[in-house]
């Protein structure tokens, strides 16, 4: 009896995986403030809520147990426009938190690795006498450019302006301030360690080979060992 319940457990939670994602024009996706054709959020998720106030594009791929919120809880009156947007082509990874309270803006083909934390809102500690947690957070707007990837486990903290094309490397803390187009950032806390120019290229220069493993540049061989 255990080995039958066992089995169709995981029969259901099989089919649940391939069959109860959020597609466009289900009822769950009409909840958004806007759904476009071709987007997906992979069952299950962990918190999903203020979906009027969430505006996802076209084909847009967010993974399971993702966590997408707008407002402090549900059931909030947050106005007339929507306080996260995720644009076109996006694919945001497995068990990652976008956290809107007053703006995060994702703009399109944005790509992240799982477990990324994105926010516009953080506690502050100013008054000595009162806990942390019930001290009245602060707001700072997030705008991430087109064409950026976000590594795994990197958070991005209120106020953060990431250009186009940037790439945040795995892990980093990405602090409040603006970053140019195609900036590289890493670190705790984050900075930028490379950067392009029209006339000069990439600062500091890419190796010969572009940065690529040899897989990508149809070499069978093995990896060269670190630099």
């Amino acid at each position: 009896m255990a080995r039958l319940t066992s089995w169709v457990a995981r029969g259901l939670w099989g089919w649940l995986r391939r069959n109860a994602d959020v597609r466009a024009g289900t009822r769950a996706a009409r909840r958004f403030a806007a759904y476009g054709p071709g987007t997906s959020i992979a069952f299950p998720t962990a918190t999903v809520f203020g979906e009027p106030w969430i505006a996802l594009g076209a084909h847009t791929l967010i993974g399971a147990d993702i966590t997408l919120s707008a407002g402090m809880l549900p059931g909030m009156d947050l106005g007339p426009e929507p306080l996260l947007r995720i644009g076109d082509g996006c694919t945001i990874g497995r068990g990652s938190h976008v956290v809107a309270h007053c703006s995060v803006e994702i703009g399109d083909h944005v790509f992240t690795g799982p477990y990324v934390y994105i926010t516009d809102q953080n506690h502050v500690y100013s008054d000595p006498h009162t806990p942390v947690g019930l001290q009245w957070p602060q707001d700072a707007p997030v705008r991430i450019g087109s064409g950026t990837w976000i590594g795994a486990n990197a958070v991005v903290l209120p106020g953060v302006r990431l250009g186009r094309n940037c790439v945040v490397a795995a892990g980093t803390v990405v602090r409040p301030g603006v970053y140019p187009d195609h900036s590289v950032i890493a670190g705790v806390p984050g900075k930028v360690v490379r950067r392009y120019d029209e006339e000069a290229g990439w600062e500091p220069p890419l190796r010969p080979d572009g940065g690529a493993h040899p897989a990508r540049r149809g070499c069978r061989g093995p990896a060269p060992p670190p630099d």
